[in-house]
């Protein structure tokens, strides 16, 4: 009898143990890996992606966990990371479309000089037109989680750029591009990186200069790097950069309708907006850390001999997407009608 009692409470003591299991399995049914370029403590990956994520977990009650692989820690290189998304490599990635030259032809509207006014209004206004155009078109195979830009675009240099005739023949990075044509017209001499490249770049002498914008030069170091940041007056700053985060199409239709829904309440216009306006917010104390520097800002006059003396690069990517069989002009009249929209907002 004592034999039968002992194996008794062994087999409940196991079934209890199995049901424990079972039921942490069942409370994360599914694991996605999001995957991106930049180090943990950059801002981006601290201040948008930990708390979208974070987000995401605690809305499922913990249905969804979201591992995060930052500085490329699944492989590859930067421009490799839609692909990841698009083919099943990873479930979510961070990225820059610009990555991939000529991929996202109409994205590119938004990287056009003095195109952008602030973040939170053109990240608004770069959803609403991946929503009406791009998810069916050029972004049709991933899904879509948001799409956003960076605060206003800032000249980083070892030397003082205080007119374009100081920017002729200096070696500088650019990130896409629209912006790689654009520093080649202001007379530079533009070369294409990754931006986790631009600390070596610099340090090496390969770059005597850097456009990024203020948020991310406390992760590069770019203040110990250059002695000089030239700013842009007026309502429009010189440039931004497009941002995605895309997610494996498949994985995501294969999740079930509620976790569906989590994604959805969570992504989108609203998470966009919020993306592209936290990373401005935290141009501030990238700024701040470089006041000791040369801080040169331009006047609203100045910069309108820069926008003016940029508007052949304008003129040739509408040119460029008429080409394509993408009406330019009027790609290009509906982004600055909705970057105004949401600017007076």
């Amino acid at each position: 009898m004592k034999s039968f009692r002992a194996a008794l409470a062994a087999g409940v003591l196991a079934s209890a143990t199995w049901l424990a299991g079972s039921t942490s399995v069942l409370a994360q049914e599914v694991t996605l890996r999001l995957h991106h370029f930049l180090p943990a403590q950059a801002n981006v990956p601290t201040h948008v992606l930990d708390v979208w994520a974070d987000k995401i977990e605690d809305a499922s009650g913990d249905r969804i966990k979201i591992e995060r692989y930052p500085a490329m820690q699944l492989g590859g290189t930067p421009p490799q990371l839609y692909d990841q998304a698009a083919e099943g490599t990873v479930d979510i990635v961070w990225t820059l479309p610009g990555n991939t030259p000529g991929r996202f032809p109409s994205v590119e509207v938004f990287e056009l000089p003095f195109m952008m006014t602030n973040a939170e209004a053109t990240s608004r206004a770069y959803w609403d037109i991946f929503d009406a155009r791009l998810r069916d078109t050029e972004f049709a195979d991933t899904h879509i989680l948001g799409t956003w830009v960076h605060g206003p675009g800032i000249i980083h240099s070892k030397e003082p750029v205080e007119t374009m005739e100081n920017l002729s023949g200096m070696t500088v990075r650019a990130p896409t591009r629209v912006i790689t044509a654009l520093l080649t017209e202001l007379g530079a001499n533009p070369i294409g990186m990754p931006i986790p490249q631009v600390p070596e770049a610099l340090s090496k002498g390969v770059i005597q200069g850097a456009v990024v914008p203020w948020e991310v030069t406390t992760a590069l170091r770019v203040p110990e790097l250059v002695d000089n940041h030239t700013e842009f007056g007026g309502d429009h700053a010189l440039y931004t950069t497009t941002f995605v985060l895309a997610m494996n199409k498949a994985k995501y239709d294969s999740l079930p309708d509620d976790l569906k829904a989590i994604l959805d309440e969570n992504s989108g216009a609203e998470f966009s907006a919020f993306a592209g306006r936290t990373q401005q917010e935290y141009d501030a104390p990238g700024r701040k850390l470089a006041e000791g520097n040369n801080i040169i800002e331009l006047s609203a006059e100045e910069s309108a001999k820069w926008q003016e003396a940029a508007q052949p690069v304008i003129d040739n990517w509408v040119a460029e997407m008429d080409g394509k069989g993408i009406e330019g002009q009027a790609l290009l009249d509906e982004a600055r009608g909705l970057i105004e929209k949401y600017t007076a907002e």
